[in-house]
């Protein structure tokens, strides 16, 4: 009887062993894995991370690179025009304004006048008003301007007209009309129809 009592607890510290042995090699299989896995992970991270602060730096690049230009609007007012529709008349009402761009001299500072040494109390002429000096250079070219709308409407049906890329189309050539009659000393940004009525 001792002797099967020995040789139990010799079988039972066996298995003790082996499940000790084997609890221990799935606790460091899993403090590996784990170690291993944290690596990948974080690894991971680091690179998007990474590359999500380069995406947001070549945005805030391209967002510098891509700034609207603004410039002068000239308001060239209403026209209404005959259409080149050949089954029946129709008539257009389009009020048309351009944008076009700015000089450097357009708004530079002008220095003020000095006192002409009656002490101190002589005012100084008041600045000529910059829009006021572009309205009158544009006003040189406004007869001609107008021309190249009619002309360029005017030759224009109005289901042409009636649809968004008809009117883009109808922008772009005015603007390359306008853009070679100012001769190069001003461009047209934009060409912009506030009312626009075919009846």
């Amino acid at each position: 009887m001792a002797e099967n009592e020995r040789s139990e607890l010799r079988d039972g510290g066996a298995i003790n062993k082996i499940l000790i042995t084997n609890l221990a090699s799935m606790v460091i299989m899993f403090l590996v894995f784990t170690g291993v896995f944290y690596l990948i992970m974080d690894n991971m991270m680091t690179k998007k991370i990474a590359n999500i602060q380069i995406s947001q730096e070549e945005l805030e690049e391209s967002d510098e690179g891509d700034e609207i230009e603004r410039g002068i609007i000239v308001d060239l007012g209403d026209f209404i025009l005959n259409l080149c529709d050949e089954a029946q008349k129709k008539y257009l009402k389009v009020n048309v304004a351009i944008e076009v761009s700015q000089k450097e001299t357009d708004f530079a500072k002008e220095e003020p006048a000095k006192s002409g040494g009656h002490g101190g109390h002589g005012e100084a002429p008041a600045a000529a008003d910059p829009m006021e000096a572009i309205q009158k250079e544009m006003a040189q070219f406004k007869p001609a301007i107008r021309d190249a709308v009619i002309t360029n409407l005017s030759s224009k049906t109005s289901s042409e007209l009636a649809s968004a890329a008809g009117k883009e189309l109808a922008k772009e050539q005015i603007s390359n009309d306008i853009n070679s009659i100012l001769g190069g000393e001003r461009e047209v940004l934009r060409v912009s129809f506030g009312q626009f009525i075919i009846q």
